[in-house]
């Protein structure tokens, strides 16, 4: 079992950027498939990005709607990962979730409380 914990959210202005981590404890992340993902009020849960278990640093899978403005980063000595935000939108606001799994294909057993991301115009 691993216990994770989001941090990093706020508030920035359209544009810019802000940078989030993901803290585990319990066990190596690099044991697990990791993921990102947001879900603004009334809206379902989307993927923003995932990797494969024993993820070194290399491709990840982004949602488009992120490609090429969000990043992802991993410190293995911090056993956490990092999703860098840059010209962020307002159509980011939303809570940013952080889950693992030791399952390829399953359901995502582990999960972080969120943390809030608001972009202003």
């Amino acid at each position: 079992q691993v216990t994770l914990v989001e941090s990093g959210g706020g508030l920035v202005q359209a544009g810019g950027s802000l940078r989030l981590s993901c803290a585990a404890s319990g066990g190596p992340l690099r044991r697990y498939r990791m993921g990102w993902f947001r879900q603004a009020p009334g809206k379902e849960r989307e993927i923003v990005v995932v990797v494969p278990i024993n993820w070194s640093g290399g491709r990840a899978d982004y949602a488009d709607s992120v490609k090429g403005r969000f990043f992802l980063f991993r410190d293995n000595g911090k056993n956490s990962v990092f999703l860098q935000m840059n010209s962020l939108k307002p159509e980011d606001t939303a809570v940013y979730y952080c889950a693992a799994t030791q399952t390829m294909g399953g359901k995502w057993d582990y999960w972080g409380q969120g943390t809030q991301v608001t972009v202003s115009s």
